[in-house]
């Protein structure tokens, strides 16, 4: 954790792939006479910026949902395409139920395939050697999970920024009141 000279951060801000760190407010007013705003409208900064927090927050995990969504599936064509090239030169047929579309299924007998046609994405389909399907089927599989373990430190990141702005928002409210507190008491105590 990197130090900061001045009082009012603990800690540096940083960055991670574009999301802005939060700073964690150790002296609300030196927080606020560097950042030259008063308490509303610093509330509204941390508001705003809780705010996309959020928003960033409910895109990645969208990109989390799909990649989980699209791991088994890659894992699924790569056991097929096994299953194929494990059967090829044995002589033995390989009896499979396959989906033509949504919900309608056909039945094939398959023997001695020495080629896979793979959907690419965006209506595109390639036939690819089974050794060559399996090549990129995995390559596919190592770049999904890879990502995966990225989205998931970019959550956990951002997790921690969403906890340092909404205690930062508590504390410089809570700083508000205490100096509310203290004008009301001292100007009792004056009249």
């Amino acid at each position: 954790m990197a130090t900061s000279s001045s009082s009012s951060s603990s800690s540096g801000i940083t960055e991670r792939r574009g999301i802005p760190g939060a700073q964690f407010v150790e002296d609300v007013q030196t927080y606020l006479t560097q950042l030259g705003l008063d308490v509303n409208s610093a509330l509204a900064f941390l508001q705003e910026r809780l705010q996309q927090y959020k928003l960033v927050e409910m895109k990645l995990l969208a990109q989390q949902r799909d990649l989980q969504a699209k791991i088994p599936d890659i894992e699924k064509c790569l056991d097929v395409v096994g299953t194929l090239q494990d059967k090829k030169g044995t002589g033995e047929a390989l009896i499979t139920d396959f989906e033509v579309s949504e919900g309608i299924y056909s039945r094939a007998r398959i023997e001695d395939a020495d080629s896979v046609c793979l959907w690419l994405g965006a209506n595109v389909m390639l036939e690819y050697s089974c050794e060559e399907a399996i090549a990129l089927l995995q390559k596919n599989l190592d770049n999904a999970k890879a990502s995966l373990e990225v989205l998931v430190a970019d959550l956990q990141f951002l997790r921690d920024q969403v906890t340092i702005t909404q205690v930062t928002i508590a504390r410089v409210y809570n700083w508000d009141v205490h100096q509310r507190r203290m004008r009301q008491a001292a100007a009792a105590k004056d009249s």
